[in-house]
């Protein structure tokens, strides 16, 4: 689909040019690659690896699958992915190559390097034929997409029949209160932690700011439910700081 040069979206709290954004995101994730995994670790105090779990225990993985891990950058979700699920079959796609490169250089990685492929490609523009995949996975990466909408549309479109979509991304909090220390904890711990520890302030300034920026629980499962799949839920984790949608292309 040609963008339209005069269209506008968010990065973080900028607007910025639709044509814009995927090249400042490229920019965020090339310049914090080598630190991410570390960065997960001290930002979430490891809460994320119980976030993870937990989307694995909802989809519950089956023998032979094949997922599409959209945004997977280190391949976190692949590999508990193909550790539940015995002659499965893992792509993990991710528009920066530098992620890639980080992934394919952990140990998981070369265990099971038979049941993955690692692919550079963009969530609104999937290099897949249609009806491809059985499962649809894209955690903490939606909100990084210039148009949500298409790429939803394309998850549907390289689901099988019976395929699933599930999303894990941080969200809203309920209560305000709880938000509003959530939003003084992000705003004026991460941005910190990230020049301390991966020499880059502006970046996870971004990244908490695009949190804010991300429709909450509601929303976002109506825009899964205009893109065509059925039986839409979503949980909340850790109170709704972060939440997981399930989806199903029946």
């Amino acid at each position: 689909m040609t963008e339209d040069p005069a269209k506008t979206t968010h990065f973080g709290f900028q607007t910025v040019a639709e044509e814009q954004k995927a090249g400042m995101v490229h920019g965020v994730f090339t310049r914090v690659a080598s630190k991410y995994d570390i960065m997960n670790d001290v930002m979430s105090v490891g809460i994320h690896r119980l976030w993870k779990d937990a989307m694995m225990d909802w989809l519950a993985p089956r023998p032979g699958q094949r997922l599409l891990d959209v945004a997977g950058g280190t391949g976190d979700i692949s590999f508990r992915f193909l550790r539940r699920a015995a002659g499965a079959h893992a792509t993990v796609l991710d528009m920066t190559e530098s992620m890639l490169v980080e992934g394919r250089h952990r140990a998981e990685a070369e265990q099971m390097a038979d049941q993955l492929d690692w692919v550079v490609g963009d969530a609104m523009a999937l290099p897949f034929p249609d009806n491809t995949f059985d499962v649809y996975t894209i955690s903490f990466g939606i909100r990084n997409v210039t148009r949500i909408p298409d790429a939803l549309s394309e998850a549907y479109r390289v689901l099988k029949p019976g395929g699933r979509l599930m999303v894990l991304e941080f969200s809203q909090l309920p209560n305000p209160a709880m938000q509003w220390a959530y939003d003084r904890y992000s705003f004026n711990v991460i941005p910190v932690m990230g020049q301390i520890i991966a020499k880059d302030r502006d970046s996870y300034q971004y990244l908490v700011e695009s949190i804010r920026k991300f429709p909450d629980q509601e929303t976002f499962a109506a825009m899964i439910r205009s893109a065509g799949f059925d039986l839409v839920k979503y949980r909340n984790l850790s109170l709704g700081i972060a939440a997981l949608h399930s989806g199903w292309k029946l």
